[in-house]
């Protein structure tokens, strides 16, 4: 299997200044994926900060939900987050992070997987991507 060519990779929230106010990334439409694994960084101080995914029915979120259970914190020790939503009930899915002191976000980025419409491109949202099999040792 190979991930970049049966995977959807998106960054889902640029660069976000320090500030205290939740960041809500972009969302992600679930039709035709299994399952969506969300990245995110958080700039320092990353104490008391947290990210948990939300759902809807319709684009635009404005009836969004927090999903039960999915919350995961940050410490000053843990400055990236994961979180992994397998089968979400509603079609969109987006995450959002709290931020109790004020910190920077660097990036979020969400990777869909078990796609039903088989292979993928990432060209529209990665600069550069390559996908190599049993690469033989020599100059990269």
């Amino acid at each position: 299997m190979n991930l970049l060519k049966n995977s959807k990779i998106t960054k889902v929230k640029a660069y976000q200044a320090g500030a205290t106010s939740a960041v809500d990334s972009d969302e992600v439409d679930m039709s035709g994926w299994d399952g969506v694994l969300f990245l995110a960084s958080i700039g320092t101080p990353a104490t008391n900060n947290s990210m948990k995914a939300q759902q809807d029915t319709a684009t635009g979120m404005s009836t969004a939900a927090d999903l039960e259970g999915t919350s995961v914190a940050s410490t000053s020790a843990k400055t990236d987050l994961a979180l992994d939503i397998y089968r979400p009930r509603e079609r969109f899915v987006r995450v959002e992070i709290t931020r109790t002191t004020s910190t920077t976000v660097e990036a979020i980025w969400a990777i869909q997987y078990r796609g039903r419409k088989g292979a993928q491109t990432n060209i529209t949202t990665l600069q550069a991507a390559e996908s190599h099999v049993s690469p033989a040792e020599g100059t990269a």
